[in-house]
């Protein structure tokens, strides 16, 4: 019997050949290679190492020699490549990781790995492949709602330069690769059923340089209208299919510091929502009997309300809200500010948000819907405005209000933060930053959800504008430092 194959079958085969043949010859030399372009090497395994933490299950497709997949030192790795000289060579040098030949584009495959991942990496393979969203399309069954799938390619506009390199003996050899923009990347993922979750760009001069090139690619290279020219370009994304649970409980965090007035109307104004509810109160050595208050309301609604009473440790509103957390009970943690600018009928969006899957991490936003009279400052408008146009590129996702204190994110995912929280340290005294920085890092999708946002009736704002505003231009520098020009 004659088998009927399509030309583009042929075409698909006969570029899989080829690309199988040179991953064959070449493995031998790759370390070569890599040693000869030591700069680039280095800065890509920082930044997938930044990206990725250590300790976690990952799954690299098209891993070649297995060094990238060793250098993040997983709990659990995985890597697969269609090359058998190249995974002979892994298995050799990585003994304690698992390796298997196999085309990732084949469903036996794809089909014969034991997952979920914590993350999957496709690192300089998605130009390889035949059929990309079907490819990516396959690797559904290997997440569940906490993988992230992390891709890393050259980006198109450096196609001619890096053939020129090739030309030279200056860039290790590769097969025929398909260069994508960005916009048909993006679709092709959103065909997949992935939602990028951001976008970074890296190596605007992969050498040294005697230096120069690593200062260039720390401190120039990320600098907004530069960065697009970056040769490297890394995306994170996450599942939209992985199911999630339908029905979570609630620890709703109320820091509080001379806010007496309002206590007793947080609790009457808070809504039923999630399988269950706590409330927490944090007191932070008030001067007009605050803490008092929070006892007899606790005691009040004893029979309707699950309510704890924390006094403060230390000061400021992240020591606060660390304390608070580390005492929650709930799946849910949420903050609502004690001054109930932020009306507390509006947290089940909040709620609602991170149970449908839609965000990791929401974030609200004052400055969409109109405000009450007073309810904020013009000077402190136009700040708010301009440090959530600064963290928005900071943390490679949009925010237009960093400082509304309601911020809502599973207890799972803010212990991930705190265990990460060393990359840091103790910096931050609101404790916004801390949670928006260590969100970012933990590559969380990051929401926001409007309020309207109201004038304060009972006590005085915390806030200094001018003394707090130094310290956010600081912090612009510090998560500069940390986040972008590490």
């Amino acid at each position: 019997m004659t088998l009927n194959v399509s030309p583009e079958m042929e075409r698909a085969s006969a570029r899989k050949g080829a690309i199988l043949d040179h991953a064959n010859r070449i493995a031998g030399e790759r370390q070569r290679w890599i040693a000869r372009n030591r700069a680039f090497y280095r800065d890509d395994r920082n930044y997938m190492k930044f990206l990725i933490p250590k300790g976690v299950r990952v799954l690299d497709l098209g891993c070649g020699t297995g060094d990238l997949l060793a250098e993040l030192e997983p709990s659990y790795g995985v890597g697969v490549d269609i090359s058998p000289a190249m995974i002979d060579q892994a298995k050799r040098h990585y003994p304690q990781l698992s390796f298997t030949v196999g085309d990732i584009e084949d469903d036996t495959v794809i089909a014969g790995i034991d997952g979920p991942f914590d993350y999957i990496v496709l690192s300089d393979t998605i130009g390889m492949l035949d059929d990309i969203e079907t490819a990516l399309r396959r690797l559904q069954p290997l997440c569940g709602p906490d993988t992230r799938l992390v891709i890393a390619y050259y980006s198109a506009i450096w196609e001619p330069l890096l053939k020129i390199a090739e030309a030279a003996g200056q860039k290790m050899p590769q097969p025929p690769t398909n260069f994508l923009n960005t916009t048909d990347f993006l679709n092709i993922l959103d065909l997949a059923d992935f939602e990028p979750i951001k976008m970074d760009y890296r190596q605007l001069v992969p050498r040294r340089l005697f230096g120069l090139g690593t200062l260039i690619n720390r401190f120039i290279a990320p600098i907004p209208g530069i960065r697009r020219f970056c040769l490297r370009t890394y995306v994170v994304a996450r599942s939209l299919t992985a199911e999630r649970p339908a029905q979570l409980s609630a620890s709703i965090i109320i820091p509080c510091r001379n806010e007496r007035g309002n206590i007793e109307a947080a609790i009457k104004r808070l809504p039923a929502f999630g399988k269950k509810q706590e409330i927490i109160y944090v007191e932070g050595n008030s001067s007009d009997g605050t803490y008092e208050e929070c006892l007899r309301v606790q005691q009040a609604y004893a029979a309707t309300h699950t309510i704890k009473v924390l006094k403060q440790d230390g000061r400021g509103k992240g020591d606060a809200v660390r304390k608070a957390f580390a005492n929650a009970t709930g799946d849910v943690l949420m903050i609502l500010d004690a001054d109930l600018t932020m009306p507390p009928e509006a947290l089940p969006k909040f709620y609602s948000a991170i149970v449908s899957g839609k965000a990791d991490f929401v974030n609200g936003t004052r400055l969409v819907y109109p405000m009450e009279n007073q309810a904020m400052r013009p000077l402190n408008f136009i700040a708010n405005r301009f440090f959530a146009g600064v963290f928005s590129y900071l943390v490679n996702q949009r925010f237009s209000d960093t400082l509304c204190g309601t911020k809502v994110l599973t207890r799972q995912h803010y212990e991930a933060i705190a265990r990460g929280r060393d990359y840091f340290g103790e910096f931050d005294p609101f404790g916004d930053f801390d949670l928006i920085f260590g969100a970012s890092k933990q590559n969380l999708k990051i929401v926001e959800v409007p309020v309207h946002y109201s004038a304060r009736v009972y006590g005085e704002t915390q806030i200094s504008r001018f003394r707090d505003g130094w310290l956010l231009l600081r912090m612009v520098g510090f998560a500069f430092m940390k986040l972008k020009a590490f």
